[in-house]
């Protein structure tokens, strides 16, 4: 994916079992869709406890914050639990979804961590890529979200 592109439509369980659909989300105001390696890595749940962090100020802004990562439902129901995350998790253990996104792999074995801002027509507006530095998507999608 790049920037102006349109986001793929999806249907993806979440960690409550419910199927989320993107398509359905859309023409309602910005999507940060952030993926993400692994539930409870340290560094998977800094970004998902900054993604809590600073909610209330994606929800203000009238954006919709989901997360997607190969985890199993059960796997984000207790990651959400514990780390009291208020946004949706998303199980996509084939990849399928990672893939028609072109996240890519780091170093062939690490699922990638990149997050898109979605206009409210699913068009890519930012792009956050970086697999080390991941505080540093949640500024990056409020500042695209601000620039809407």
């Amino acid at each position: 994916m790049k920037i102006g592109q349109i986001a793929p439509d999806f249907t993806l369980p979440d960690q409550d079992r419910n199927l989320f659909n993107l398509g359905q989300h859309l023409g309602k105001g910005p999507v940060v869709i952030f993926f993400y390696p692994k539930d409870d890595s340290p560094v998977c749940t800094a970004e998902a406890c900054a993604f809590r962090d600073r909610y209330e100020v994606f929800k203000t802004m009238g954006a919709l914050v989901v997360g997607i990562s190969s985890d199993s439902e059960s796997s984000h129901q207790s990651f959400a639990t514990k780390n009291r995350l208020p946004y949706t998790l998303l199980t996509d253990e084939k990849g399928q979804v990672r893939d028609a996104f072109g996240v890519s792999k780091k170093l062939g074995i690490i699922p990638g961590r990149v997050t898109f801002i979605l206009d409210k027509q699913g068009i890519v507006r930012g792009i956050s890529n970086s697999l080390t530095n991941a505080k540093s998507h949640i500024e990056d999608a409020l500042n695209v979200i601000r620039s809407l």
